[in-house]
């Protein structure tokens, strides 16, 4: 008897959050779908990875680290759009990014030059295999965004965590 009710208990209850779990799984699917893709994000790496090389140049290793921790971040809605080219993204900035960020954080100047000079060719080579060869990226002769203070001497250890 007991064991009956339990039973009975347990398929109510069950029946019951599928009920509620359908309207909350088509919200949700409803969410993703106004989520930035990967163009939206990656109009924002841009801009920031623009930044980030004036920001080195001037000495502000912070605002340069910023530009690579937002640069990155940037793309987490991607995580769930597109999940299937978000590695892709992730393995990118963990693996070929590793040395512009090596570079900001020993304040080097040349060793960044070269590092997001490579990184320049490898965005265009992804860019090239994902089908968007038309796609290419070059450094800008000004930063993205001018309304920033790029000489600044800071240290990327300055930026939050």
């Amino acid at each position: 008897m007991i064991n009956r009710l339990i039973l009975i208990g347990v398929i109510v209850t069950m029946s019951l959050l599928a009920v509620v779990a359908a309207p909350i799984a088509a919200d949700l699917n409803d969410v993703i779908g106004v989520l930035p893709k990967f163009a939206i994000p990656m109009r924002e790496v841009g801009d920031r990875f623009q930044n980030m090389y004036f920001a080195a140049k001037g000495e502000n290793w912070g605002l340069a680290f910023y530009m690579s921790k937002y640069m990155n971040n940037a793309m987490n809605p991607a995580k769930l759009t597109k999940p299937d080219e978000y590695p892709l993204w992730e393995s990118f900035y963990k693996e070929k990014f590793e040395p512009v960020n090596k570079a900001i954080f020993a304040k080097d100047f040349a060793a960044f030059e070269k590092a997001y000079m490579n990184v320049i060719d490898q965005c265009n080579a992804c860019h090239s295999a994902m089908g968007y060869a038309f796609i290419k990226v070059e450094k800008l002769l000004n930063p993205a965004d001018e309304g920033l203070q790029y000489k600044f001497q800071s240290k990327a250890e300055d930026v939050p965590k």
